[in-house]
């Protein structure tokens, strides 16, 4: 079973964003994925996903209010086949923690190296905006996934 790990800043709107997207897309495609999403940061520890992040799932039909935030951990970069930034400072956060044997599994989540933008201090639009990216990041991940089976 392949392993992916979404990380952005808090684990409140972004990466919840992906994770809850991707696992609706695997279950609907009935792929056996294990995902999960983390902050680089402890800020929201145990919290649910913005308000704002579930309002614009549940509008899409995905479910984000299981999801709890959680911080980055040692043991992630060991139990995780791929882990995803949403931006350019995760990636590089994480490369500082990531032990050698495993930077190999560290990439942007956008295929084209595009930042997905915060939109905690945004507008409705900007969660929208966000949705949207991660909606397509997501459909073009599980392209590369079905290609590696």
């Amino acid at each position: 079973m392949k392993s992916v790990l979404f990380v952005c800043t808090g684990n409140i709107c972004r990466s919840p964003s992906a994770d809850g997207i991707l696992r609706h897309m695997a279950a609907q495609e009935g792929l056996d994925l294990r995902i999960d999403s983390c902050g680089t940061h402890g800020y929201h520890i145990g919290e649910a996903p913005d308000h704002r992040s579930i309002q614009v799932a549940r509008d899409n039909g995905v479910d984000l209010s299981f999801l709890a935030a959680r911080k980055l951990s040692a043991e992630d970069f060991e139990n995780f086949d791929l882990l995803l930034a949403m931006d350019s400072g995760h990636l590089t956060t994480m490369q500082r923690l990531c032990p050698p044997e495993h930077t190999h599994k560290l990439r942007l989540f956008l295929e084209n190296g595009a930042d997905v933008p915060d939109p905690y201090y945004g507008s409705m639009n900007d969660f929208e905006h966000v949705y949207d990216l991660c909606a397509r990041g997501c459909e073009a991940l599980l392209k590369r996934l079905e290609l590696t089976r």
